[in-house]
C-alpha cells in the first residue's frame, strides 16, 4: 500500500467503523468517533510501517480498488492470521474483486505458512457474511444482544 493509499483507507477505515459500532449497537454515537480513532491508534501506532500488520491495496488495473489489512505474527503457534479490514469500492462491489482477493490472500498466506485466517464481520452486513461463507469461512464465536 502506498502512502496516499494508507491515508484513504485511514480516513475511510476509522469513519466505517465507528459508524459499524453504532450500527451494531456496540457504541453510542457520541463516542464513536473517539473511540475508533483510538482503535486505530493501538493497532497501528506506526501507520503504515506497524510491524507484523499487512497493508495492501487492491489494484484492477493499475486503479486502486480497495484495501485488506490482516495481521500475522509468525510465532503464532496456530499459525493465524487475522484480517482486521477488507474493503472493496462501492462501485467495485459485485463484480468478483472480493472473491478474488480473498483468493489471492489465502495463496500469499499459503506461501507464508499462515495456517488459518479469521476475521470478524458485523451481523448486519449479510453481503460480506455470504461472501465470507462462500469463500469457505465459519463462525467460531457469536456475539448476542438485546437492546431494552
Amino acid at each position: 500500500m502506498s502512502a496516499v493509499d494508507y491515508e484513504k483507507f485511514i480516513s475511510h477505515s476509522i469513519n466505517h467503523f465507528a459508524n459499524e459500532k453504532v450500527r451494531a449497537g456496540t457504541w453510542l454515537k457520541e463516542e464513536a468517533m473517539n473511540k475508533s480513532k483510538e482503535a486505530f491508534e493501538r493497532l497501528l501506532p506506526q501507520g503504515l510501517n506497524t510491524n507484523l500488520h499487512y497493508l495492501l491495496s487492491i489494484v484492477d488495473e493499475e486503479q486502486t480498488i480497495g484495501w485488506l489489512w490482516y495481521f500475522y505474527d509468525d510465532k503464532n503457534l496456530q499459525k493465524e492470521a487475522f484480517i482486521y479490514d477488507f474493503f472493496i469500492y462501492e462501485e467495485y462491489q459485485g463484480k468478483g474483486f472480493g472473491k478474488s482477493s480473498l483468493l489471492a490472500l489465502d495463496m500469499l498466506a499459503k506461501d507464508k505458512g499462515i495456517k488459518k485466517i479469521s476475521l470478524h464481520v458485523f451481523a448486519h452486513n449479510k453481503r460480506a457474511i455470504q461472501l465470507y461463507e462462500k469463500m469457505d469461512f465459519e463462525a467460531t464465536d457469536i456475539s448476542m444482544s438485546k437492546i431494552l
